[in-house]
C-alpha cells in the first residue's frame, strides 16, 4: 500500500511521468526553511549561486532535514520503492523581475544516471504561479527514448549548460504546475519540461531534489551518494556523511569531494570546472 500517495496519484505519476501537487508541509514550514536560505544570504551579502546552490544538503542542516523529509520520502518511497538515495539537491531560484529561465529539457541528458528510475522532488519554499515561472512539463514524454540536445550556456538559463532540447517541443501540449509554498512535484528523468521568467515582484524559489534507488549506478564517475531511507546493499556510490553544523569544517570538505565528482560528470566533455553562477 502506497504510504502517501494514492494508487491512483502513482498510477498517474507512472503514466504521465508527473504528478502535482503534493502537500508535504505547512505554509509556515516553507517560509522557515526560505528564511533558513535567507539568513546565509544576508550574511554573505548575495543570493547563493555557483557551487554552493548544488548538494546544500552536505553544507546546512535544515537543507539534510529537508531531503529527509518524511512525507517528502513517502512520497518518493510510493514511486520508486523503499531503498533511497539523493543524489544530489539543486536551488532554483529566479530572482524578482529577472530574465532567468529553463530551458525545454530532459534531466537524463548528461546525469550519467543508469536505469533511469530517477525521480525529482521539486520542493516550492514560494508560491509558485505562471506570472513568475512556474514549471510546464509535456505529460508523458517520459516514455520516449532520450532526445538530442545542444548546449547553449546562455547566460540567462538556469541549467548547468544551458542544454535544450534540439527538436521541436510541441508547446501545446504543455501542462504548468502551480503550486502553494509547501507543496511538491514530482517528475521522472526523462519527462520534457521548461520554465519561464518571473515576472512578479516578489523570488520564486524551488528546491529540486534527486532521488534514486539504491541499485541505480553512475556511469562516468565514481560518484557519492547520501542514504535518506532503507539500505545499501549495492554499493555503486560512496555515502555521504550528514552535517553536524552548518558550514562546519567536515561539511566543507564532504561538499567539496562531491561536487567535485558531479562537476566530472555533468560536464565531460566540456573545459568547466565548476557550476555557472
Amino acid at each position: 500500500m502506497p504510504k502517501l500517495l494514492s494508487a491512483a496519484a502513482v498510477a498517474a505519476y507512472q503514466r504521465e511521468g508527473y504528478y502535482s501537487p503534493v502537500r508535504v508541509m505547512s505554509a509556515a514550514d516553507a517560509r522557515r526553511f526560505r528564511s533558513a536560505l535567507e539568513s546565509h544570504e544576508a550574511k554573505t551579502g548575495q543570493p547563493i549561486q555557483g557551487n554552493w546552490r548544488h548538494k546544500m544538503h552536505l553544507l546546512f542542516t535544515w537543507a539534510d532535514e529537508l531531503v529527509h523529509h518524511p512525507k517528502v520520502l513517502d512520497a518518493v518511497e510510493d514511486c520508486i520503492g523503499p531503498d533511497i538515495l539523493c543524489w544530489t539537491t539543486n536551488f532554483f531560484i529566479k530572482e524578482a523581475n529577472s530574465p532567468g529561465f529553463v530551458s525545454w529539457h530532459q534531466d537524463s541528458t548528461y546525469w550519467g544516471l543508469d536505469p533511469d528510475h530517477v525521480i525529482t522532488a521539486w520542493v516550492a519554499f514560494t508560491e509558485v504561479t505562471p506570472e513568475n515561472g512556474y514549471m510546464q512539463v509535456i505529460p508523458g514524454s517520459h516514455t520516449v527514448e532520450q532526445l538530442p540536445h545542444m548546449d547553449t550556456f546562455h547566460k540567462d538559463n538556469l541549467l548547468s549548460r544551458g542544454q535544450e532540447i534540439s527538436v521541436e517541443v510541441d508547446k501545446s501540449k504543455a501542462v504548468g504546475l502551480a503550486m502553494d509554498a509547501g507543496e511538491m512535484s514530482l517528475h521522472h528523468i526523462k519527462l520534457v519540461h521548461g520554465s519561464d521568467a518571473n515576472r512578479t515582484g516578489d523570488r520564486r524559489i524551488g528546491l529540486s531534489i534527486r532521488y534514486i534507488p539504491t541499485y541505480v549506478r553512475q556511469t562516468k564517475v565514481r560518484d557519492s551518494a547520501t542514504l535518506v531511507r532503507g539500505t545499501d546493499k549495492y554499493g555503486h556510490f560512496d555515502l555521504e556523511p550528514r552535517p553536524k553544523a552548518d558550514l562546519g569544517p567536515a561539511a566543507l570538505a564532504a561538499h567539496a569531494d562531491a561536487v567535485g565528482r558531479q562537476v566530472k560528470a555533468l560536464y565531460q566533455g566540456t573545459d568547466k570546472a565548476e557550476f555557472r553562477a
